[in-house]
């Protein structure tokens, strides 16, 4: 992408836009109040503090650089809500790249067609969901991920899948 349009307009408010980025954000919100909690979710018994946030999404976010993607890179996630989520969110985010939520009630053929439709250089998924088996329909989709790391899959519209 080359156009420097804002992706926001400014109306008539009284509350003004923040010009920070959601990184930058997160990187103020850890200077503030570092040990206090930042995402708790006790169905999936997570408690993270501001600053086991911000380490997690940091290193996510440079995983998802290591793997080649590009600041504009579409990714996806395929999962239902669940701090990972979030973390992916954010990670994204911090690393310039453009998060696609995926239905997580998706079965395979409108899988398919969603990464098609949005060019996804990458995947972000949980296993399963319900009756939903979300490794096996990745598998049925791309045969060769079972035996393929991200560098060597031949799916261009699908070069990383991250489980």
């Amino acid at each position: 992408m080359t156009s420097s349009t804002p992706s926001y307009v400014c109306g008539v408010s009284d509350a003004p836009l923040l010009g920070i980025t959601i990184g930058q954000a997160l990187d103020r919100a850890v200077a503030l109040w570092p040990d206090r909690e930042a995402l708790v979710s006790p169905s999936h018994d997570t408690r993270w503090t501001w600053s086991e946030f911000a380490a997690r999404v940091d290193a996510l976010a440079a995983g998802f650089l290591a793997l080649g993607l590009e600041r504009g890179a579409r990714i996806g996630i395929w999962s239902m809500n669940r701090p990972e989520w979030t973390l992916t969110q954010f990670a994204a985010a911090k690393a310039g790249l453009i998060l696609v939520t995926i239905n997580p009630a998706y079965r395979l053929s409108e899988l398919e067609f969603a990464l098609a439709k949005v060019g996804c250089a990458a995947l972000v998924t949980a296993t399963a969901f319900k009756t939903s088996h979300y490794m096996e329909m990745l598998n049925t989709l791309i045969p060769e991920l079972a035996i393929s790391s991200p560098a060597r899959c031949n799916r261009p519209s699908c070069r990383s899948c991250a489980p």
